[in-house]
Order: structure tokens, then C-alpha cells, then sequence
């Protein structure tokens, strides 16, 4: 079995046993999988944690207590060799939505007892047989938003429950073509390196030929609730790339920990992806006095020799309190209850 089929079997397994656990059995479960110098990163309030129990307290526990009969709905699974690295790690991706009912507060977000989605991208290295890392992206504030407690202004695009690839064959559990892989890695390395070609301009719109360069002409983007979601290049321009180009300044690439492809997918993860300085007015935001970070996680799906599809997630709650504004905090203050 190769490095990408042994990875994407440890992590499957993992995911299998440890979805289907009682909360008095996480640990127990994740002993063998899991290696002792485990690492987790993840989306504000929780960043960086080091060992499965503690992730498994801080994180697990309360979010299962929270939504209730939890389960994951995967729409994307995919492995491949960490092209930061030349090759030298294998990582997994999943993404989709982990969907529960909402029967108890989680981080002062008000229960529903109603179902409720919480889109999620997991990326996962592997070194041999056990799981030595993880990073976790969640939309935070689509939960918000289908609580009804959205603390933002108006999104330019359109949030909605969103769905896995057109194709419906984002779960690559087989061996894949690696000339297919190939492709897709260049082809999302070109995309980067054209995007990042323009960073040091501020205040001036993207020509929609440099997109069409690697992006379909109807290419669905799914952005993350406070931005939304856009289709078409053109769209897209008029709904997220003009608003992040024109109102944000001193855009800094800083790269990404993994990014990897196979077959027709590929996505990356950074922390942080990149650097911006806010002029006033993305997000609703005032001018900002220095530069925040954002961690950005982006899927791919190619469709012959362009991309077709594209979910994002940002941490935007950990964005918005670099530049004083900590919406859990501020949920928790108009609520009457504590800090998380």
C-alpha cells in the first residue's frame, strides 16, 4: 500500500471509530491513532493545543454536548504529498458539515434544538501509522447565523447550507492518477502565483482575465459566512475580490503549512495564509491601525484544465479581534452571561 493509501486508511479508521464513540470513550479510542506530541490548531476561541486529551476536553466534548446525535457529513476526502515540503509530509483533507441538533449553548450561542450545520475542513498528517497533527477550520459564524444571531452587516455574497462538488465524487478513497494529480497541483500553484502577483497593488480592481486564467468562466465560490457565496468570475469580482482589494492594504503572502492535490482536488491551509491592513469598510469594519492575520483554509475541485469549484474558510472571528472586536465576547455581553 502506498504513503497516500495508508494515510488515507489510518484517518478514516480513526474518524469512523472516534464519530461513533461515547463522550467516555474519545480517549480510549484515539490512543492508538493518535501519537503522544499530537498537535491541533484550530479557529478563535481555541488556536493551538498540544495532546488529544486536552483537544478532546476543550473542543470535542462541549461541541458534542452541544449538538447532539452529531455526525459528520463529509463531501470531500482526499490525501496527498505536502508540496511545501517537497513531499516529505502526507497530509488528509475532509470537509463538509458536522450536523447535530443544537440542544445546548456552545461558546454563548444560543440553542435551537433545531437541526443545525457546522461547515468544517480537517486537514491531518500522517506519519506512518498514526495521526501526529491536525487543523481544524470551522464557519463560526454560519452557526451564528443559523442561531439568528449574525453579528456582522449585510454579506456581499449569499450564505446558505452549502453543497459538496457538482460531480458528487469529492471522496477519493481510491489509488489516483497521479498525472491527474499533477495537473491539479500546478494548476492551483499558478492561481497562487498570479493572485500574488497583484498583492502589493492597493486600491485598484483585478482584470477578470488574470482569474480566467485558471478559473472556469462559471466557477462556484464558497466563501465563508460574512462574505458568502458567488458564482461566476464576474460575480465573484463584484462580491469578494473587489471589496478585498479595494478596502484592504499592505496584503502580505506568508504561505501555507500544507498544501497538497490528487486527482481533480487539491486545497491548502496557512497560520497565517496572510497579512492585511483593513482601510475601513470590509466586513463593516473601521480603519485599522496595523496590519491582522488571516488563516485561510481553500478546496479545490478541477474540471479539465481549469478550477470548477472552490469552498473557503477564514477564521474571521479571530480576524475581527485583531482589530478589537470579539464577537463571542460581545454575544456574551448582550446576553448577560460570561466571557468563553
Amino acid at each position: 500500500m502506498n504513503r497516500l493509501q495508508t494515510a488515507k486508511q489510518v484517518v478514516r479508521t480513526h474518524m469512523a471509530t472516534f464519530d461513533s464513540a461515547s463522550d467516555k470513550d474519545l480517549n480510549q479510542v484515539s490512543l492508538n491513532a493518535i501519537s503522544s506530541d499530537y498537535t491541533w490548531r484550530s479557529m478563535h476561541p481555541f488556536y493551538e493545543k498540544s495532546g488529544f486529551e486536552t483537544v478532546i476536553g476543550d473542543f470535542w466534548h462541549p461541541l458534542r454536548q452541544s449538538l447532539t446525535h452529531i455526525q459528520r457529513r463529509e463531501d470531500v476526502f482526499f490525501a496527498g504529498t505536502n508540496d511545501v515540503d517537497e513531499g516529505q509530509s502526507v497530509w488528509t483533507c475532509s470537509m463538509g458539515h458536522f450536523v447535530g441538533l443544537f440542544d445546548k449553548d456552545w461558546l454563548n450561542i444560543p440553542k435551537t434544538g433545531r437541526l443545525a450545520h457546522l461547515r468544517y475542513a480537517e486537514f491531518t498528517r500522517v506519519d506512518g501509522d498514526q495521526i501526529v497533527e491536525s487543523a481544524l477550520f470551522f464557519d463560526l459564524l454560519g452557526l451564528m447565523h443559523e442561531a439568528g444571531v449574525y453579528p456582522l452587516p449585510p454579506m456581499t455574497g449569499s450564505f446558505f447550507v452549502y453543497p459538496g462538488p457538482a460531480t458528487h465524487d469529492g471522496r477519493l478513497f481510491e489509488v489516483q492518477d497521479e498525472g491527474e494529480t499533477r495537473k491539479t497541483m500546478e494548476l492551483i500553484n499558478q492561481m497562487i502565483a498570479d493572485l500574488n502577483s497583484i498583492n502589493h497593488i492597493t486600491g485598484e480592481k483585478c482584470p477578470p482575465e488574470l482569474l480566467a486564467r485558471t478559473w472556469h468562466e462559471d466557477m462556484t465560490w464558497y466563501g465563508p459566512c460574512g462574505i458568502g457565496a458567488s458564482y461566476t468570475i464576474e460575480r465573484y469580482q463584484a462580491q469578494h475580490q473587489h471589496p478585498f482589494r479595494i478596502n484592504l492594504s499592505d496584503k502580505t503572502y506568508n504561505g501555507h503549512v500544507a498544501r497538497f492535490a490528487e486527482g481533480e482536488y487539491g486545497g491548502f491551509f496557512g497560520w497565517a495564509n496572510l497579512s492585511n491592513r483593513n482601510l475601513g469598510g470590509f466586513l463593516g469594519l473601521p480603519e485599522a491601525a496595523r496590519s491582522s492575520e488571516m488563516r485561510v483554509v481553500d478546496v479545490y475541485r478541477r474540471a479539465g484544465d481549469k478550477l470548477a469549484e472552490n469552498w473557503v474558510l477564514i477564521d474571521l472571528p479571530y480576524y475581527l479581534k485583531q482589530q478589537g472586536l470579539d464577537v463571542l465576547e460581545r454575544l456574551a455581553e448582550i446576553r448577560g452571561l460570561p466571557s468563553p
